[in-house]
């Protein structure tokens, strides 16, 4: 990833793309290069499998290698029209374990004159572990990535890497070497983790699943539990919960696998071998919990990439600044507004001090929508958001809180579906927050360096917002009045500007 390296660490500011190469397909991310963080701009796969029949013939599928020169070149050339300036092409399994995968890279750098890294499948672990703790940086258990010619693990000590493996069980080759039978091919994957002694300290801990394949699985399990949000990153489930629709899924057949939702055509075929892979993981790891990773190998290898300024921020708060930026308009600065609730939140935890700070970034997120439909949109936006960094319940927490900001009502319909992920006691938390924030939001008219002239006083029994008698015609109005006493019933206090 030289090229990739040098166009982040020099601080450009045109945009980067990588196309990788898997054993099952073809996909082209382009990348806003970063001053945090990579924001994906565009994404587009094409299933190429190149890998279908390595195991029986040693060589790449020939229909794979057709397809793949072909969505290699339109990538190509997408990126070029897209003023991508940096390319990096990155091949994994079946190119790295064909007999002729040095040809393929070959055919490659002729038709559009690339280079092309082969990972190696201790890299591909490695980058996957690194994609996860994008998101998960203190993650504890083990990570998985299934892909279409590999199972690559690595062990995780509270964000510390500690063992890998790698094992030729991506989901092609696994229904091959199982001569399609998904019992077959859970059997062959227990017995062959149940040699990896490091993996029995993951009892009682996490298995982290990556990788397209486990990704549908999860949309599945998301389905069939009726869990209220449909994002997989972060997306947790029971061990023995998952077991159970697992074990559904890899004993159905086609028929039955086509009549699910969501499902796609494609991977219809192989998707009982992604289910047995992962029941056989779960099965011989003990662990408790089953979480889903929305970022991988390619997210692993531009982190690595980054500058440690950049790596070790904090990946929530580095995406609401970007986006606060980009969509804002002349807006309140968000660690402006932080500073100025303090009085709120006299026992603040680090945990609430960081989504605090993410809920001031993003609450002016739906000042262009029309005003009848703000909330409910800005509500929506934010609880879907492609940001790493976030759990379920922090997503439902913080769309709440900015619904709640733009004059909603955490009792309408559109925010029940989710309050089963929050904690009764958050919901105070909530509507306080979302109360301070619109009350911010009206005193400066949304515009940096107001704030500073007033004052929030938790005082005995009353709030109070205090401003000089010179500042009060310019920044107190009938609705700022209003505010004040609406946020001090939300604290059990009385409510007044002084």
């Amino acid at each position: 990833m030289n090229k990739i390296i040098s166009a982040i660490t020099s601080g450009a500011h045109g945009r980067v793309a990588v196309v990788d190469i898997g054993s099952n397909s073809v996909r082209l991310v382009v990348y806003d290069a970063p001053t945090r963080l990579p924001i994906p701009m565009y994404n587009e796969k094409a299933q190429c499998a190149l890998g279908r029949g390595l195991g029986a013939t040693g060589k790449l599928n020939p229909q794979g290698v057709e397809c793949a020169l072909k969505s290699v070149k339109r990538f190509a050339g997408l990126a070029s029209a897209m003023g991508v300036e940096t390319l990096e092409l990155v091949a994994t399994a079946a190119v790295r374990d064909a007999k002729d995968g040095p040809d393929f890279v070959g055919q490659i750098k002729n038709e559009i004159d690339a280079d092309i890294l082969v990972l190696s499948g201790e890299d591909e672990a490695k980058y996957a572990a690194l994609g996860l703790l994008m998101g998960v940086p203190h993650a504890d258990g083990v990570i998985g990535d299934l892909g279409g010619g590999s199972l690559d693990l690595v062990g995780l000590d509270n964000g510390t890497f500690t063992h890998s493996a790698t094992f030729p069980f991506g989901h092609i080759l696994l229904s091959e070497a199982a001569e399609g039978n998904p019992e077959t091919a859970r059997d062959m994957v227990a017995k062959a983790m149940g040699k990896l002694k490091w993996l029995k300290g993951v009892k009682g801990k996490t298995l982290y699943a990556a990788g397209g394949s486990w990704r549908a699985l999860a949309r599945i399990l998301i389905d069939q539990t009726s869990h209220p949000l449909h994002v997989v990153d972060n997306f947790t489930i029971d061990a023995e919960d998952a077991l159970k629709i697992l074990h559904l899924i890899s004993g159905a057949g086609r028929h039955s696998l086509d009549l699910i939702p969501g499902v796609p055509k494609k991977r219809i075929d192989t998707l009982p071998f992604a289910a047995a892979a992962l029941e056989g993981m779960l099965t011989v790891s003990r662990a408790s919990r089953l979480q889903f990773s929305g970022f991988g190998m390619r997210e692993g290898v531009l982190l690595e990439s980054l500058p440690d300024e950049l790596r070790h921020q904090d990946p929530l708060l580095s995406a609401c600044k970007t986006m606060s930026e980009r969509t804002g308009r002349f807006s309140v600065k968000g660690r402006e507004m932080l500073e100025w609730m303090v009085p709120l939140y006299p026992d603040e935890s680090a945990e609430e001090h960081r989504l605090r700070y993410a809920a001031c970034l993003l609450s002016d997120i739906g000042w262009n929508e029309h005003p009848d439909y703000r909330a409910e949109h800005s509500f929506i936006r934010v609880l879907r958001v492609p940001f790493a960094g976030l759990t379920h319940a922090e997503r439902a927490l913080l769309a709440s809180t900015v619904y709640v900001r733009q004059n909603g009502d955490l009792g309408d319909p559109v925010t029940r579906p989710i309050m089963g992920l929050l904690d009764v006691g958050q919901l105070s938390w909530i509507k306080v927050t979302g109360l301070a924030l619109r009350l911010a939001h009206t005193i400066s008219g949304s515009a940096p360096g107001v704030l500073t002239k007033t004052q929030l006083v938790v005082n005995k029994e009353k709030l109070l917002l205090c401003v000089a008698d010179e500042d009060k015609d310019a920044l107190v109005s009938e609705a700022v009045t209003r505010r004040i006493k609406t946020l001090g019933r939300a604290l059990g206090l009385k409510g007044r500007v002084d």
